[in-house]
């Protein structure tokens, strides 16, 4: 689903995304953390506090499965084989529930054409399964399918949460000449696609229709007045590089984030590196 809602503003699950990227707890998240600076425009600043979940992200809708499924595909996030060509892709995002907060041990089956188009209906050449790790994360690594006749290019998927049913559907790419001719196609299904040099990098997040515990309800998180035997300070805007004491001891930043309580060096090996 989009990260954003028609507003424009950022989704509670966007904010959630950036932070469960930076290696946040999902708990952590669920109180009040910021977006990363890294995850927006420069015309854009950090909400004070992640909005509520009610911001349009109903289930990731349904779609045909196609005829070319196949059970019992091989444990592996990896497609990519010897003497595999096209144009590399790398496919990652989470899985959420209703309530906005990351599955973990979702199964993710995926198949697709190869550079021509065709699927293989003999073994499982573009075909694999995976699951969610800890934090709701998936990461699938592949090429950029052919044009299979009648078709937009398009990527299929299963998805089914521990004991619940399965979620069968389809991602697509923007800008496919395609998409405007294809019956099938759905918007709602377009993952967000950057190149990144030769090859390509993909994200989408998935809704499962899952009910969740909401969880805490965001509160202000206070500034503290003074922090022991250092330098880093919470609201502070760091960059890459920059180096910071905090409880006698040095940290590198390893990117570029607004500082916030609770994400002092030594709680945030993904932000900060002792030095």
């Amino acid at each position: 689903m989009d990260n954003e809602t028609a507003a424009g503003h950022l989704t509670r699950k966007t904010v959630l995304r950036a932070a469960l990227a930076a290696g946040m707890a999902a708990p952590a998240v669920l109180m009040g953390v910021p977006a990363l600076a890294r995850t927006l425009t420069d015309a854009e600043a950090a909400p004070a506090l992640t909005p509520e979940c009610d911001d349009g992200d109903d289930p990731t809708p349904e779609q045909t499965e196609g005829p070319y499924f196949k059970p019992n595909s091989p444990l592996r996030s990896s497609l990519l084989e010897a003497g595999t060509t096209g144009v590399r892709l790398t496919v990652s995002g989470y899985v959420f529930g209703l309530a906005c907060r990351p599955i973990p041990g979702v199964l993710l089956d995926f198949w697709q054409a190869d550079v021509n188009g065709a699927y293989d209906n003999t073994g499982f050449r573009f075909r694999g399964h995976q699951f969610t790790d800890a934090t709701g994360a998936f990461e699938l690594t592949t090429i950029v399918p052919g044009l299979y006749p009648g078709r937009t290019r398009h990527l299929h998927v299963k998805l089914q949460a521990p004991g619940r049913p399965v979620l069968t559907t389809q991602l697509y790419f923007p800008g496919e000449p395609r998409n405007n001719t294809d019956t099938i196609f759905d918007p709602r299904l377009l993952m967000t696609v950057r190149d990144a040099g030769t090859a390509k990098e993909a994200a989408f997040d998935f809704v499962l229709n899952v009910p969740q515990d909401p969880g805490p309800t965001p509160t202000p998180t206070p500034t503290p007045t003074g922090v022991p035997g250092g330098t880093w300070a919470a609201g502070t805007a760091y960059r890459a590089g920059d180096a910071v004491t905090y409880g006698g001891r040095g940290y590198a930043c390893l990117q570029a984030h607004t500082a916030q309580a609770g994400w002092e060096p030594p709680n945030v090996p993904a932000l900060w590196r002792a030095g």
